[in-house]
């Protein structure tokens, strides 16, 4: 017999073992149907044989039990005769009494509510829920007890029934390819079912997830030709809801009217009419309107729908959570009075109560950054026993040094010099971060930490992300620390000694600074990651300083340092790090923060503009460039795609030029041009050939033009507050007043309490708690713990836990900090799993 119909011979008996349940399978027979079509015709069965077992088992979990029992006999006869007794017999099934004395009816059938469109997947919505059943003896032989050769929770998905090489396809695109991973997708959110409100009982400004059926749909174009608008009714039969969403017509296409949907979202008001605005939805069951629970919702790929995906791992968790071990040592989680973590996956999953789901939350949460914790304490124990040469300069030196700056260093560099001055000296590698807002005066504290260096007979390297930022700290150091052979000033350096190395320096020129580097002769260098290039090699490096260490990767860090012996490390960033941030994933680091700017600074006015208003910000550009002064103009998008009506940087510099500033010389940049065309761009600004730069965000980090007075961002929406304020930045560099004005893509994205933030105020660390509350951590971590899993339940904002989680691993980090005691095996087998590449940023 075909290896097909060995499947279906197999389930057909299981099902009857089981009383006719439809449990046979995970989610019911017909979810064997797509898989199992792919193999019949492999096994070249009749197309006529195919047709029959698809929809005769399409229609199975719709039926009785005592139905299915004529059904599966009916179908399996068929098979028979079609094979001519090369079939197998099927295993006689109960008689109808017996069936129905063993089976209770379901409790909500299909037949109770309307199918409104007989199509398939209109059935697959609405086709009924299972709760979660005891998994079968089969499968718990699959994941197993510890028998040998046994993969356990590592066993791939296709060992449940019902999902086949197909499935299990789709699946891996969401991240699933075995059995534990299943119990670690958690949903994205979940709709509260248990505490429904009737759309009468809603009150204006709630947060609330209601349940109700589309009673019509539709969309429109608004007056602003960028714009158009989706409008649905949903009814539940005590009245009516007003849906909205902007910008997005597919919508149209996937709701219909009497269509079961659950959204969520804020209730507002719009001429006196309750309405939610850009609601998230989910189409439903209709039996999940009565099902009085917690429902999760699932992120999808297509392929799948959210109860196949649902029912999956409901059926699959409540057995596979008790196989797994909980690493975290009993005294940890009485301490921290913590769900216990198999009991956490299972109401992470399938939740009994609001409070049983906050409780799994926070045990899932804690786990997250009490795992990040250990391994940054693991890194900076690493770090602190490994053993530095010591420089200390006398104090008499060290007043000189501020006495030749050009301006008196603030509160805050003052603090930081010292703090790296003990560093320094203390007989391990220095490994500090400095983190401190734009012109803040960051690189005047890496030039004299290089200074104490390079006067010590050793080298320092100074590595930035771009090569026009490179070139500029090259122009300041030797402005701050280098006199001209022909000068008598006492400056420490000669210009001999500070060298500038990118990727597009002459060869001759090139090969001088790798002799320089060599023998010893150059004791500065700047550049870009050409640094970390062979065959560059130092004769005696002691001190790597990365500018915008985010822009960089691990290994290109690593690769630095690696070309001296445990040299003292120096990171900065311009982005500011909020307090909960810097506890986690910079916990191994040393931190510095300069928050004081330096006298005369200017305050940049920033001002929020509706798209109708962009007159005014071009009439201001106009007026500060007759000035003498240049303006930035930022895009979020390159070029429009074929969805997009957001102004892109290509088409609106196109019009720019010929429209709005004919007579001005416009600058384009943008990511897709080459570094070397980057450059030449930001040069042709910097020098005030171009009186307008167009660009899109890799302006962010870029070369100081003090002659910048305007900073235009365009769709401001779309930007973070972290990256808004690195704009805002680049302007205000100068004696002159200085204005950002941001423009969201429409008058509704203008009511955004994000854009009033950053009209409200200047300070970075204020402005990025907010964005990490709002939009999570993104580019606060970039690439650096690229060794670390991504985190799926804990938020970085909330310090509370973080404190928790903080406090419990160094409990643990001072007794045992490598995790070798027998009591920590399991913790450091699930430590090492999440730190996959084991060392994160430290060589």
């Amino acid at each position: 017999m075909q290896p097909s119909l060995e499947k279906l011979h197999k389930y057909f008996n299981l099902e009857a073992k089981r009383r006719y349940d439809n449990h046979a399978v995970v989610g019911g027979l017909d979810k064997i149907l797509q898989a199992w079509e792919s193999d019949a015709r492999a096994d070249n069965l009749p197309e006529e044989m195919i047709r029959a077992v698809i929809s005769t088992l399409d229609k199975y979990p719709s039926q009785q039990p005592e139905e299915r029992v004529q059904t599966l006999k009916d179908l399996w006869q068929f098979i028979q005769t079609g094979r001519k007794g090369g079939v197998r017999p099927f295993q006689p099934a109960p008689n109808k009494s017996e069936a129905n004395s063993s089976v209770p009816p379901p409790a909500v059938t299909r037949k109770q509510f309307p199918e409104p469109h007989q199509t398939r997947k209109t059935r697959e919505i609405l086709r009924h829920e299972s709760l979660p059943v005891p998994p079968s003896r089969s499968f718990k032989k699959i994941i197993g007890t510890g028998d040998t050769g046994n993969l356990g929770l590592n066993a791939p998905l296709t060992v449940i029934q019902g999902i086949g090489p197909q499935i299990a396809k789709t699946l891996e695109t969401l991240g699933l390819h075995n059995l534990r991973d299943l119990l670690y997708y958690f949903p994205r959110r979940y709709n509260d079912y248990s505490s429904l409100k009737p759309i009468n009982r809603l009150v204006y400004g709630e947060v609330v997830t209601v349940i109700g059926t589309i009673q019509n749909v539709s969309t429109r174009q608004l007056p602003d030709r960028h714009l158009s608008l989706t409008e649905a009714i949903l009814g539940d039969g005590t009245g009516s809801l007003r849906l909205t969403w902007f910008n997005q017509p597919w919508i149209a296409n996937q709701l219909r009217p009497g269509m079961p949907i659950s959204v969520s979202g804020k209730i507002n008001q719009y001429l006196g009419r309750l309405m939610i605005s850009n609601p998230a939805w989910d189409p439903i069951a209709q039996e999940q309107i009565n099902t009085n629970r917690i429902v999760p919702v699932y992120r999808l790929t297509a392929g799948i729908s959210q109860q196949r995906l649902g029912n999956i791992i409901k059926q699959f968790v409540s057995y596979g959570a008790l196989q797994v071990d909980d690493y975290l040592p009993s005294t940890t989680r009485q301490a921290a009075n913590l769900m216990g973590l198999s009991q956490a996956l299972v109401q992470a999953h399938s939740p009994d109560s609001a409070e049983q789901l906050k409780a799994a939350c926070e045990r899932l949460a804690f786990d997250e950054i009490f795992m990040l914790q250990l391994g940054v304490l693991q890194q900076k124990l690493d770090w602190q026993s490994a053993v530095a040469k010591t420089y200390t300069m006398p104090e008499e030196w060290y007043q000189n040094q501020l006495s030749r700056l050009p301006y008196q260093l603030t509160g805050a560099q003052l603090k930081t010099m010292d703090e790296i001055r003990t560093d320094l000296a203390s007989g391990h590698p220095m490994n500090r971060l400095i983190q401190g807002d734009v012109g803040s005066g960051k690189t005047v504290v890496a030039a004299l930490a290089m200074s104490i260096i390079a006067c010590s007979g050793a080298q320092a390297a100074f590595m930035a992300p771009t090569s026009i930022l490179a070139e500029q700290h090259y122009r300041t150091l030797l402005r701050l620390l280098a006199a001209n052979p022909e000068d008598n000033s006492e400056q420490p350096l000669d210009t001999t000694q500070i060298k500038l190395l990118l990727g597009d320096t002459p060869e001759a020129e090139k090969e001088t600074i790798r002799e320089g580097l060599a023998d010893g002769t150059i004791k500065i260098v700047v550049g870009t990651h050409a640094l970390i290039e062979d065959p560059i090699s130092f004769s005696h490096l002691q001190l790597v300083v990365v500018d915008e260490q985010h822009r960089f990767g691990v290994e290109q860090r690593a690769a630095l340092r690696l070309k001296g012996e445990n040299p003292h490390l120096l990171v900065m960033t311009a982005t500011p790090i909020p307090r909960s941030l810097a506890l986690t994933v910079y916990g191994d680091l040393d931190l510095s923060v300069m928050d004081e700017m330096p006298a005369g600074r200017q305050i940049i006015e920033t001002h929020i503009l509706y798209p109708s208003e962009r007159e005014r910000a071009y009439s201001l550009i106009k007026s500060e460039v007759n000035q003498g002064h240049q303006a930035f103009i930022i895009y979020p998008l390159i070029e429009q795609g074929e969805n997009e009506e957001v102004p892109a940087a290509v088409e609106e510099h196109a019009r720019m030029q010929k429209e709005i500033f004919p007579h001005l010389q416009i600058g384009l940049l943008h990511g897709r041009l080459k570094p070397e065309e980057k450059d030449e761009v930001m040069k042709r600004f910097r020098d005030n050939q171009n009186a307008v730069l167009v660009s899109t965000s890799v302006v962010e980090v870029g070369v100081d033009v003090p002659n910048a007075t305007v900073m235009l961002v365009e769709g401001a929406n779309r930007f973070g507050l972290a990256q808004l304020h690195q704009f805002r930045g680049r302007v205000g560099r100068g004696d002159a007043k200085s204005y950002c004005l941001l423009i969201p893509e429409n008058e509704g994205a203008a009511e955004n309490e994000r854009l009033y933030a950053m009209a409200e105020t200047n300070d970075g660390f204020v402005l990025a708690q907010k964005d990490l509350e709002q939009r999570g951590p993104g580019d606060f971590l970039g690439t650096r713990q690229s060794g670390f899993a991504e985190l799926e339940m804990a938020t970085l904002s909330d310090i509370r836990l973080i404190e928790k989680a903080r406090v419990q691993a160094q409990a643990i980090f001072n007794l045992d900090p490598y995790l070798v005691q027998p009591e920590h095996e399991q913790l450091a087998i699930k430590l090492k799993e999440l730190w996959r590449k084991g060392k994160g940023d430290v060589s």
